[in-house]
């Protein structure tokens, strides 16, 4: 009776306190993976945190805008800042340009809302140096036509899309031969080290005066306007209206010199995106602007809480993997069939490339820990599937025989004999998907679930090689930790005869 009365008031806490603990609505706040959409990300949620209405979390480096607005659509996200050519191209895919009011209907149907311009304009333009200006007679896009042979650096996105590259070679009939896909903040680096001859660019990044740049005249009105807004949940100003009215204050309010200074003081002065979005939201909303930004973990603060994040995504997927996978392999012994099929379908999984797989996952499981779990126990079940199947298939007849000759049952025959004589071959699948996991999971951060990953995504996007290393070095210590542990592990687990 005692117990029972203990049980239900454990019970009572673990319902109450979640429920205590979250009692204030949360808003979430997205942004894509670059500076400029940090800072915005940043200053919004500076705007709201002010209000102390809501709990706020921004959740950076969301990836490009179909896994960012695939996070708004189901809810990850509450808010993040986007473009209105982006919205009209990539979005709602109209053929023309769109007013702002027929995005707004557009969208609606959604469940999405748009804000009014926050007052400048971040459109593509494609740029050379001074040296391929001078030397290929470059002023006008349509000067390309006449040089198919220039080594062009381009990032996937705007490869792909119809307002990119895609539309652009249409609309100027061009025929280039040498188009590469690279990182954005790579082809900074490739242009000014004459890798590549033309990137294309946003008009307010800062790197384009500090390179001395040129910007290629858009003789044809090829590219739309690109207006920075908020994309929104239609639900956001029922919720959280002061949060939703403090950052809707930020609207007309920020102009191209405002927006290149912000971006400048990440890009090159390589300070963190809450300072500079301070610094943005009090130029933007003068001195008096009440600024409450998060408080800082530091250096040290912010590896140990990207490596315990890291080490929570790599421990619970490698554990229902493990869960699943033996299972798996043992069922896969029966028939040469539920072999073929099991497999085959693990190794189908391990082949899905993982921005695809994630990006197919968010509609599903949202962005967070969620999708990225599930995502890391599909890439760990192979080798352990594997290995299992390798490991019972290949046990010496004989030894097999001897255990049938005892007359164990089945189960027996496969918990004390099978399984301890596989024991090396399954664990070394189980070592091997651990010591991927490490890897794999640094791509979570392009989801919102953190990790080492989100350093290392920053890193690259700055060039700040100090960023890289702070995700890189604990992955790699993790990984080795990893690789240590099990090497124990395995003198534990398997029978001293079978040790190598």
């Amino acid at each position: 009776m005692k117990i029972a009365s203990l049980s239900l008031i454990a019970l009572v806490l673990i319902l109450v306190c979640p429920t205590a603990a979250t009692a204030r609505e949360r808003v979430t706040i997205g942004s894509k993976k670059f500076a400029e959409s940090w800072i915005l990300g940043e200053a919004l949620a500076s705007l709201a945190r002010q209000t102390k209405t809501v709990d706020v979390e921004h959740k950076s480096s969301l990836g490009g805008t179909e896994i960012v607005y695939q996070a708004l659509r189901t809810g990850g996200v509450d808010v993040y800042p986007d473009y209105t050519g982006t919205i009209s191209q990539e979005i709602i895919k109209a053929s023309g340009h769109p007013s702002l009011a027929e995005m707004r209907i557009s969208l609606a149907g959604q469940g999405i809302g748009i804000s009014d311009p926050l007052g400048f304009n971040d459109g593509y333009a494609l740029a050379v140096t001074q040296a391929t200006q001078d030397r290929y007679n470059l002023h006008k896009i349509s000067d390309l036509a006449q040089h198919p042979d220039l080594r062009l650096g381009f990032t996937h996105e705007f490869i792909g899309r119809p307002d990119g590259f895609k539309g652009l070679t249409k609309q100027y009939g061009l025929a280039m031969h040498n188009v590469r896909g690279m990182e954005h903040a790579l082809a900074y680096d490739a242009i000014a080290s004459g890798q590549i001859d033309v990137m294309e660019i946003y008009t307010t990044d800062a790197k384009i005066q500090r390179l001395g740049l040129r910007l290629l005249a858009d003789d044809r009105g090829f590219f739309p306007r690109y207006d920075a807004v908020l994309l929104y949940r239609l639900d956001l100003p029922y919720h959280a209206l002061q949060a939703f009215a403090a950052m809707i204050r930020l609207t007309g309010k920020i102009d191209e010199a405002r927006m290149i200074r912000a971006n400048a003081r990440v890009e090159i002065e390589k300070q963190r995106p809450e300072v500079a979005a301070a610094a943005l939201l009090k130029e933007s909303l003068g001195p008096g602007a009440r600024i409450a930004p998060p408080e800082p973990r530091g250096f040290f603060g912010d590896i140990a809480h990207y490596t315990l994040r890291h080490m929570q995504l790599v421990a619970i997927s490698l554990l229902a993997a493990i869960l699943i996978g033996i299972p798996l392999g043992v069922l896969a012994t029966r028939s040469r069939l539920l072999a073929g099929i099991t497999l085959a379908g693990a190794g189908l999984l391990q082949t899905i490339p993982s921005l695809a797989l994630l990006a197919f996952l968010i509609p599903l499981l949202g962005i967070g820990l969620l999708p990225a779990l599930v995502a890391l126990f599909l890439y760990s079940l192979l080798p352990i599937v594997r290995n299992t199947y390798t490991g019972l298939t290949t046990i010496p007849p004989h030894l097999a025989e001897s255990a049938e000759a005892l007359g164990l049952t089945s189960r027996s025959q496969l918990l004390r004999v099978r399984l301890p004589l596989a024991s090396p071959s399954i664990l070394a699948g189980i070592k091997t998907s651990a010591v991927i996991n490490v890897g794999t999971a640094t791509i979570a951060a392009l989801i919102g679930a953190e990790g080492l990953g989100h350093p290392i995504v920053q890193g690259i996007d700055l060039r700040d090689n100090s960023l890289i290393l702070q995700g890189a070095i604990p992955a790699a210590i993790l990984a080795l930790l990893v690789q240590g542990g099990f090497d124990l592990l395995d003198r534990v687990l398997i029978p001293r005869g079978l040790r190598l």
